[in-house]
């Protein structure tokens, strides 16, 4: 038999004319030496039973290890394009597998593994810089961990790249990359959060498709902003891109589960013709430049309360008294809480807390001037934060109180509801609404 190795680009020819062709995917404690698994260009894992097969090598893994350092293992994959990209994996469903002995999904593929699977890396890009980063499943994910990786990703863009893809689980995805679009200041360049509902072994994985969108952006983007990755349908028509900031895993499993909110996403993406279609004019341009900066603090003394019926009001006051700096209440609504709490939080601004407001509609903005409860929020010291999505509004008030410590709670409230990474301020249309609200 000859030698293959995981990535390996092979042609197996069995006994009676059956060809294929595919991807050599990684072995497992369960895997039979008799067989191979091989991923196909369709995105499809099958298993090869080795009896009777002539196996040939098309494309040998090309990668030359280079450096591991305590947070980061990096190697360079060389390719026949033209662009320089990053590849930055931190874990998630993407780079995990499906043990088969219990049934759990686990952290198991390397970023190398990722982009062997993904020959349009290698087709579109000169340089490929691929770091493994950390195996974090994104539930574990942390305001240190959004520090790391903003410092990561920005060592890349300095280095002048044209891009950075970041592998990163779905369910704290946007949290992210609101972090990441706050802390790469004068971005020049797009970053782009990939990651994949189901695991990259199963074949029904998402992993591929999304992940082959993205040396496309890399390449055609006008704008330098990051932004999330990710199927448009739920079948494989296009992948959309949506602007960082705006953007909600608004379904559980379903591999569109990404929406953008109270806004149109960026692009699609034909996957297939490898055709980037720009969907939004409104964006921050693209200057290549690689001058950037990052400022990459956050304050975990930041909080999120969901208002609902009978909240006991005395949240808020414990909050303060345990030496929290901001809270963002997720209000029904324009943004309302329960009368009766008006005084804790008007307590929990008087001792120096910012306490913003935003809605848990999803859609729509808020507006403290409409009702009485509103206005009295407004008397107490609150601060709406228009239409932003409220887990951007707590990522961004964790940025603004970890980067600018001597600024008092007055300098944090106009900060926050300054427009910096297009989080605020577009209107709201019936289009971005996603289809299973239409029953579709």
């Amino acid at each position: 038999m000859v030698d293959v190795r995981p990535g390996d680009f092979i042609r197996v020819v069995k006994k009676g004319g059956l060809v294929v062709e595919g991807v050599v995917l990684p072995s497992t404690e369960f895997t039979s030496e008799k067989h191979l698994v091989v991923k196909l260009s369709n995105g499809y894992n099958i298993g090869i039973s080795l009896d009777d097969a002539v196996i040939e090598v098309l494309a040998e893994k090309y990668t030359k290890p280079v450096v591991s350092e305590e947070f980061r293992e990096m190697s360079i994959v060389r390719g026949s394009g033209s662009l320089k990209i990053g590849f930055v994996s931190t874990g998630g469903t993407i780079v995990s597998k499906v043990e088969y002995e219990t049934g759990a999904v686990k952290p198991a593929l390397s970023a190398s593994d990722l982009v062997e699977f993904a020959p349009d890396f290698r087709e579109l890009s000169s340089e490929l810089v691929v770091v493994d980063f950390m195996r974090k499943l994104s539930e574990n994910m942390t305001p240190e961990d959004w520090s790391h990786i903003s410092e990561e990703v920005g060592r890349h863009l300095k280095a002048g790249v044209d891009g950075v893809v970041v592998a990163h689980g779905t369910d704290t995805m946007s949290y992210t990359a609101a972090a990441l679009a706050f802390s790469l200041r004068n971005l020049g360049n797009p970053v782009l959060l990939v990651g994949a509902q189901r695991s990259s072994d199963r074949p029904s994985t998402d992993a591929l498709y999304n992940l082959k969108a993205c040396p496309i952006v890399v390449r055609d983007a006008p704008f330098a902003e990051v932004a999330v990755v990710m199927h448009g349908t739920t079948d494989d028509l296009y992948a959309l891109v949506h602007r960082g900031v705006r953007v909600r895993k608004m379904h559980s499993s379903r591999r569109d589960a990404f929406q953008s909110i109270n806004d149109i996403p960026l692009a699609r993406v034909y996957i297939r013709e490898r055709r980037f279609e720009l969907l939004n004019r409104r964006f921050l341009p693209r200057t290549r430049s690689s001058d950037i900066y990052v400022l990459n603090k956050f304050s975990n003394k930041v909080s999120v309360v969901k208002s609902y019926p009978g909240i006991d009001c005395e949240i808020f006051d414990y909050l303060a008294d345990r030496g929290y700096r901001g809270v963002v209440i997720e209000g029904t609504g324009l943004g309302h809480v329960r009368e009766e709490c008006v005084e804790s939080i008007k307590r929990a601004t008087d001792s120096g807390v910012v306490v913003a407001m935003a809605t848990q509609t999803i859609f729509g903005r808020v507006d403290l001037d409409v009702y009485t409860t509103g206005r009295k929020l407004l008397k107490a010291g609150v601060v709406p934060v228009d239409d932003m999505v409220p887990e951007v509004a707590f990522v961004k008030l964790s940025w603004l109180l970890g980067n600018f410590p001597e600024d008092g709670p007055a300098e944090i409230k106009l900060k926050l509801v300054s427009n910096m990474a297009n989080e605020i301020g577009n209107s709201q249309s019936l289009e971005v609404f996603p289809r299973w609200y239409h029953g579709d």
